[in-house]
């Protein structure tokens, strides 16, 4: 079984779903389930069908967050050793070379990335290009508009 790499703060999130998918999702959906069987016929109860879907969503979510929280390897950024290179769960401060133009990203887990918080997924193109640099360094990403050098400013483990 491999192992998948999460932040302290991704595992945590995803235990606080399961949390809320087994005492507030789970017994919402069974009562929902045993109201619209209260109603009679279940062939042609659509208030039956849909409780029944979402039963099924709220269980397939948590095997499969059980199963990632098993397979979980949480990385601290804060404890990280890595001598000022970019390594998972690191914070980068970029420069675009042509452009000038600051960004900061911190490369996380397949499951926590989120552009709109600076989260980039380990398996991105931007954090592979990133990974094993040093301030100073220059990375060139393969963009959909063609290849895109970014100068490494910083790297940070917070």
């Amino acid at each position: 079984m491999s192992t998948i790499p999460l932040t302290v703060v991704g595992a945590e999130r995803m235990r606080q779903e399961l949390h809320n998918l087994k005492t507030v999702e789970r017994p919402s959906v069974i009562n929902a389930i045993s109201e619209a069987r209260a109603q009679g016929d279940l062939s042609e109860n659509a208030e039956y069908d849909a409780a029944k879907e979402r039963q099924s969503f709220v269980e397939g979510r948590i095997v499969e967050l059980e199963f990632k929280l098993g397979s979980a390897q949480v990385i601290d950024p804060k404890t990280l050793n890595a001598d000022g290179r970019c390594v998972f769960g690191s914070t980068v401060v970029l420069e675009d070379v042509n452009n000038g133009d600051v960004v900061t990203y911190q490369i996380v887990g397949d499951d926590e990335a989120d552009i709109r918080h600076r989260k980039v997924s380990i398996s991105s193109p931007i954090a592979r290009a990133l990974i094993g640099k040093y301030s100073g360094d220059v990375a060139e990403v393969q963009a959909p508009g063609g290849v895109r050098e970014y100068e490494v400013v910083e790297v940070q483990y917070i």
